[in-house]
């Protein structure tokens, strides 16, 4: 029987200048869910909630089980990726594989091979020599060298060309086709999750704005163009967010057929998530497109 790899129940933080509210999402098991958001609202901090790394309020069940990251057995069978250095950068890329075969439960030292001249990674270079884009790669060798079933990642993106965001979509794609291994994976690179993503989940402002199937998102939300009053017909059920522009307006619909019943003077055509992102982020200013 498959499992949901994630079940986010009401996820809340409060800090004194931010609140994660009420944040739920389920990631079922064989599958990719993209996690995007602007900066600051509140990507990394549900993240952390999820791995037990900050408390608050709600629950999390990982790979089925209520306790999540705290359990040993769940720990080992979860690949994280974080922000910040892994390694002492004084050590050569072959000495990783030595020290991890000895501490790390499930580690897998061929696979490890394979994925360094997959990423075409050099193992004499001293890990202090490896350019960001080759940091990330080496730090994803050595998750995925341990043979999780679900991977966590936070921005694991940033720093990589196209040629190796590529590989690394290619990888994870590959990781999730036996229908038991999941990807949870936080990137501000939509143009990625458009191509590879089951599933879209979004945050604004520490809120969810949605959490759906990525070609249900893509099908449904749109950019409508035309008169500001034409926009506010639409009515709060359909138009999401609105900007004012001089001569007309611009609005972000989760619905496009629906909108073009409605108002069929505007011009409605179909949003992308990062076009779903900058609206969310930028309704409030003026559009002089």
């Amino acid at each position: 029987m498959n499992t949901n790899s994630i079940e986010a129940i009401s996820l809340s933080k409060q800090y004194p200048q931010f609140a994660l509210e009420n944040v739920s999402f389920t990631l079922p098991q064989g599958c990719i869910m993209g996690f995007i958001g602007q900066n600051g609202a509140g990507k990394t901090t549900t993240i952390k909630r999820l791995l037990g790394l900050v408390q608050g309020g709600g629950e999390v069940h990982l790979l089925g089980e209520k306790e999540g990251y705290g359990l040993r057995k769940v720990k080992e069978q979860v690949g994280v990726f974080l922000e910040g250095s892994f390694f002492n950068e004084v050590i050569r890329v072959q000495d990783v594989d030595s020290i991890l075969s000895r501490i790390t439960p499930r580690w897998d030292k061929g696979y490890y091979s394979f994925l360094l001249d997959r990423f075409q990674i050099p193992r004499k270079k001293y890990l202090r020599e490896l350019s960001k884009g080759m940091g990330t790669k080496l730090r994803l060798a050595t998750i995925l060298a341990r043979h999780p079933r679900l991977l966590i990642l936070d921005e694991p993106m940033s720093g990589l060309d196209p040629v190796a965001r590529s590989q690394v979509m290619d990888l994870f794609l590959e990781f999730i086709q036996d229908g038991e291994h999941s990807v949870f994976l936080s990137t501000h690179i939509t143009t990625d999750l458009e191509q590879a993503a089951d599933y879209i989940t979004f945050i604004h402002e520490g809120k969810l704005v949605f959490s759906q199937e990525k070609d249900r998102v893509l099908e449904e939300y749109g950019l409508a163009q035309g008169p500001e009053e034409a926009l506010k017909n639409l009515g709060p059920d359909v138009l999401i967010a609105m900007r004012k522009g001089r001569y007309h307006a611009k609005g972000l619909v989760n619905n496009r057929q629906e909108a073009a019943r409605r108002e069929p003077s505007l011009l409605v055509e179909p949003a992308r998530l990062e076009d779903i992102m900058v609206m969310m982020a930028k309704e409030e200013e003026s559009w002089l497109g």
